[in-house]
C-alpha cells in the first residue's frame, strides 16, 4: 500500500494530512524538496507557483532541473500529477490579489524580502517561512522558530528588520541557519538547501497535525 508506512507512523491523523490544502510558493532549491517531501508523505492537493524556467546552474539542487528550458512549475506537475501548477511571479502585487482562504497552510520558499514582508501581512496565521539555504554545508544548523527567535543568520535579520518597519505584529514559524556562509556569492549545497525544503514539509506536517 502506497503510504502504509507513513499511516504506520501517524495512525489515523494521517488522514488530517490527506485532506489539507497547501499553497507552495517557489520550487527551487528548497521548495521542490519540500514538495517531494510532502507529496510522499500523502498530502495531493498542493498548489505551486513559480514563474521561472530551469537553468543548468539550477541542476545541483533542483528537483527536476534535468529538463532545462522548461517552466519549473509545469515539469514538477509533470512528476507530481495531483498538485496544481500556476506559472506566476510571487511579488507583492500578486500576492495583493490572490485569495488565499482556500489554504490551510501557506509555504514560503521565495527570495523577494518585499514579497515575504507583503505574505506575512496578509497570512501569517497559515504561514511557514524559510531565509536563506545558500553559501553553507551543515543541515544540522538548521532551525525552525519563530521568526522573531531566528538569530545568525543576515537574511532572516533583514526580514525581521523589514517587518518592525512596517509595522508587523503577527507572528510566524521561519526556517533559518546560522551557520557562517562559506564564501561570498550565491553558492548552494544540496544538502543544506534540500535538507531545507524537508525540515519546511515536516514543520507543515506537524502544523496539520495538531
Amino acid at each position: 500500500m502506497r503510504f502504509e508506512r507513513c499511516r504506520m507512523l501517524f495512525g489515523e491523523d494521517h488522514e488530517k494530512l490527506a485532506k489539507a490544502k497547501i499553497l507552495l510558493l517557489g520550487v527551487g532549491g528548497v521548495g521542490s524538496f519540500c514538495l517531494d517531501c510532502l507529496f510522499r508523505t500523502g498530502i495531493e492537493k498542493i498548489t505551486i507557483v513559480d514563474y521561472d524556467i530551469f537553468d543548468e546552474t539550477n541542476m545541483n539542487r533542483q528537483i527536476g532541473s534535468e529538463a532545462v528550458g522548461a517552466l519549473k512549475v509545469k515539469r514538477l506537475a509533470e512528476l507530481y500529477p495531483t498538485i496544481t501548477p500556476i506559472v506566476a511571479k510571487v511579488d507583492a502585487g500578486w500576492i495583493e490579489q490572490f485569495d488565499f482562504t482556500p489554504y490551510d497552510l501557506v509555504l514560503d520558499a521565495i527570495d523577494d524580502i518585499r514579497a515575504k514582508i507583503a505574505l506575512a501581512h496578509k497570512v501569517w496565521p497559515k504561514l511557514i517561512s524559510a531565509t536563506g539555504g545558500a553559501r553553507k554545508i551543515d543541515p544540522t544548523k538548521i532551525e525552525i522558530d519563530s521568526i522573531w527567535k531566528t538569530h545568525g543568520d543576515p537574511f532572516a535579520r533583514k526580514i525581521r528588520y523589514e517587518l518592525k518597519k512596517s509595522g508587523f505584529k503577527g507572528d510566524f514559524l521561519a526556517l533559518f541557519s546560522p551557520e557562517t556562509p562559506k564564501c561570498t556569492t550565491k553558492g548552494s549545497f544540496v544538502g543544506v538547501t534540500g535538507a531545507f525544503g524537508l525540515a519546511m514539509c515536516s514543520a507543515a506536517v506537524q502544523k496539520i497535525l495538531g
